[in-house]
């Protein structure tokens, strides 16, 4: 059975797109040194990747190539995609995913991009391990790393680490 992660940077205050919908704060820490905690460590172990629309429109719009040709990509969305930038499948049903991504079992899963989605899943019991960067950035505003919705839960901290830059990854099992 495949493992759901989520991996994703946060703001101090936080935030995990500026008030202007941009990611420019977090590109200033591109060289951070991560350690064995590095985005492309992590890749390696992720067969699929699950992203919503507006993290795939994101990067569609991103001039660099398609990153993620290794993987499969599935994008949550109702609306079809024309011309994709890279090889994935649209699903529209959340918890059908979820049943067909627990059946995986070639390599893990990535929960990509923002907390809406990340949110629905966790609502379904759907993510087992989040790793949250947290970056010392103060947004002031954007979106949060989780929206509101009224969903409680108490994950079990793994670790906290203090990395490059005033970096912190909290890692939780959810």
């Amino acid at each position: 059975m495949a493992r759901i992660l989520g991996y994703i940077a946060a703001s101090l205050d936080g935030l995990i797109v500026s008030g202007e919908g941009s990611l420019d704060w977090l590109y200033g820490y591109d060289d951070m040194d991560l350690g064995e905690h590095d985005y492309r460590h992590f890749l390696k172990h992720i067969r699929t990747v699950v992203m919503g629309r507006g993290t795939y429109d994101f990067m569609a719009k991103e001039q660099s190539p398609w990153p993620y040709g290794d993987q499969r990509v599935i994008v949550v969305t109702s609306r079809p995609i024309d011309a994709p930038k890279g090889p994935l499948k649209v699903c529209g049903d959340l918890d059908s995913l979820v049943a067909e991504l627990r059946a995986l079992d070639d390599g893990d899963v990535w929960m990509l991009g923002g907390g809406k989605l990340q949110m629905a899943f966790m609502e379904r019991g759907a993510i087992d391990e989040i790793e949250i960067y947290v970056i010392p950035e103060i947004l002031g505003s954007g979106l949060p790393l989780f929206p509101l919705t009224g969903f409680r839960a108490s994950p079990t901290l793994i670790s906290a680490t203090a990395l490059d830059k005033g970096c912190v990854r909290l890692h939780y099992r959810m």
